[in-house]
């Protein structure tokens, strides 16, 4: 992978035509610091958000050895590139064949589900065994996220009680509960809340958890969404399980996936036409600009010109509101913004597209043959960060409460010791 101090520095060299990813792996390696840090309890990064080698490579360099997964082909790159790592196959819903593949072939022992039917497969699949941790995902009320994920999976509050008695008596091992609050939770307290009804239905059914996972859904800052300081999510978890009906030994785990990588990542694409206030990009929503699109999340931008002062310049002036068009021919492929971006950019100008860590280049299709994505490494900070690490703020159009939200959460606390987990 080569090196760039900055972006500029690459449109400067290469002039790329592909779009790029421009990766920050210290930008992981201080989040995942962070979590191991601060959170009382086990961390497993959710593939998902973003499964390149480098970001799996990079969390084991930081110490994080717990994943959770979702495919046999999520458990295989793990497998491959931080071997030995405990595994959660933690999607609700999986093939009897992947089951037994993640069991017989690579000693995964936790399992998530939330029906009798699923508990059942997951038995059978494994040949009866004894030595499986299994966690029932709860179907929780939560307010505050960016994105839901209360529709699809989850066992609803009236019939988990049953649920849950069945999986005590399947297993000889760890016997949990998990939930999610939703993808960029932007309340605290959602995370308490969960874990209340959670903590319900354990008595409901008269039985005590050895787990409770209380999911992913840490935030990141985008425009328009500057959330709590992170400490404030913990605290709340911290209340929420003191409240708890669970015992001594009881283990407190999470899968932050956004939180870990959102920073680490953002995307260079270039301008292929300007048409009033629509630019025409070489990226969109079939490639790593999905949530763009289909979230309206208008990201963070900057403009670099080619051809300019020393070879090349960076250009702040004169921000307008832009929207974005993608490279296919599908009228979906629209990301509406706005993006706010000086109103001389033009074609051949290039754009970075930041905070795109997360769910971005995991996104990415190859529909009408673009797609192809080239990856360089960069020196510079992420345009917004959680742990301190951007020495520039968005640039955006904000109120001043906004402003000063940036201020105080872009400060973490000073980093303590790695307190004691709660077993």
């Amino acid at each position: 992978m080569s090196t760039y101090h900055t972006p500029l520095d690459l449109v400067r060299e290469r002039s790329p035509e592909r779009p790029v990813a421009l990766v920050r792996p210290d930008a992981v390696s201080v989040a995942a610091r962070w979590f191991q840090s601060e959170f009382k309890g086990d961390v497993f990064y959710a593939v998902k958000a973003n499964p390149s080698p480098w970001v799996i490579r990079e969390l084991v360099d930081a110490g994080v050895r717990s994943f959770d997964v979702a495919s046999v082909a999520e458990i295989e790159l793990v497998a491959e590139h931080a071997p030995g790592s405990r595994m959660a196959f933690m999607h609700p819903v999986k093939s009897r064949r992947a089951i037994s593949a993640a069991y017989f072939d690579h000693g995964v022992r936790t399992f998530s589900f939330d029906t009798h039917e699923e508990l059942a497969k997951i038995i059978d699949s494994t040949g009866q065994a004894k030595d499986l941790n299994l966690i029932v995902r709860m179907g929780v009320q939560a307010e505050g996220a960016a994105y839901s994920l209360s529709g699809k999976f989850g066992v609803d509050l009236h019939n988990a009680p049953s649920l849950l008695l069945a999986a005590r008596r399947s297993t000889q091992d760890l016997m949990g509960v998990s939930f999610h609050v939703g993808s960029q939770c932007m309340r605290p307290t959602a995370y308490q809340a969960a874990m209340a009804q959670a903590s319900r239905a354990l008595v409901r059914a008269g039985v005590l958890a050895d787990v409770v996972d209380v999911g992913g859904g840490f935030p990141s800052i985008y425009p328009g969404m500057v959330p709590p300081d992170l400490s404030e999510y913990l605290a709340a978890i911290d209340r929420g399980f003191a409240e708890m009906m669970v015992h001594e030994t009881t283990q407190l785990w999470c899968e932050p996936g956004r939180a870990l990588c959102a920073e680490a990542s953002s995307l260079l694409v270039k301008v292929e036409l300007k048409k009033g206030d629509a630019l025409y990009l070489n990226d969109g929503s079939y490639g790593s600009l999905f949530d763009a699109a289909h979230m309206k999340w208008p990201f963070p931008v900057k403009l670099y010109r080619k051809n300019g002062p020393s070879g090349g310049e960076v250009v702040e002036e004169g921000l307008k509101p832009f929207r974005f068009y993608g490279p296919t021919c599908d009228s979906v492929d629209h990301m509406p913004g706005p993006f706010w971006l000086p109103e001389s950019v033009d074609e051949g100008d290039y754009i970075e597209i930041g905070m795109l860590g997360a769910y971005g280049v995991a996104m990415s299709t190859r529909f009408n043959g673009f797609g192809e994505t080239d990856t360089v490494e960069v020196q510079d900070a992420p345009m917004a960060s959680m742990y301190g690490l951007a020495k520039r703020s968005i640039p955006v159009v904000r109120t001043e409460a906004e402003e000063r939200k940036v201020v105080r959460f872009s400060r973490p606390k000073g980093a303590a010791g790695k307190r004691k987990r709660r077993r």
